[in-house]
């Protein structure tokens, strides 16, 4: 159990750092771009496509991040509507399907880069503006969908493991509260 509370820590801090960083960098960037360009009137020439990269990696490190906080939009009007036994049903089938869709992401993204015929790194493509092979910057599908694979996963098991009952009785303020209580034994 230890070793999964460790991989949960090292993924949870991976998907906080890229995504906290890939915005502040991102916007950092942007401005510098913009002042040089408007005041100094040299713009910097791979500030746009790094920028776009940057925001990329933090919104597919954030989404994963989101699923480990649930704070990704979810409907749940017809779990509401339906008995607790059908309701658990629908919402681990929704998590099965939701899993199966990041795993096939993660494994097309693979693909797509490190196929030995037709991958990105096999083609040797390099960005314009930076000079990188492309494979660096698309290197972001295949962890950050396997990241939100591992956290559907352990929300997956939970869902199993919570009674029929509880699976809907939770409201919005509930989560918060729960979630604020975590967040202060994690601080201590």
């Amino acid at each position: 159990m230890k070793i999964l509370d460790l991989l949960d820590k090292i993924i949870g801090l991976i998907n906080e750092f890229i995504s906290s960083f890939g915005i502040a960098a991102g916007v950092l960037l942007a401005f510098i771009n913009v002042v040089a360009r408007f005041v100094f009137h040299q713009g910097i020439d791979w500030a746009f496509e790094l920028t776009n990269y940057l925001f990329i990696w933090s919104a597919f490190f954030g989404a994963s991040y989101c699923f480990r906080k649930e704070c990704h939009i979810r409907v749940t009007i017809l779990l509401d509507i339906l008995p607790a036994k059908l309701a658990k049903f629908s919402s681990l089938l929704a998590h099965l399907i939701t899993l199966a869709y990041l795993l096939a992401v993660a494994y097309y993204g693979y693909l797509f880069i490190f196929d030995p015929d037709f991958g990105l790194k096999a083609s040797g493509e390099i960005s314009v503006d930076l000079n990188i092979p492309m494979w660096i910057p698309y290197i972001v599908l295949p962890i950050a969908f396997i990241t939100a694979a591992y956290r559907i996963t352990q929300k997956t098991i939970d869902l199993i493991k919570t009674p029929a009952e509880e699976v809907t009785t939770k409201t919005e303020h509930e989560m918060i509260i729960e979630e604020m209580e975590l967040q202060m034994k994690e601080v201590k």
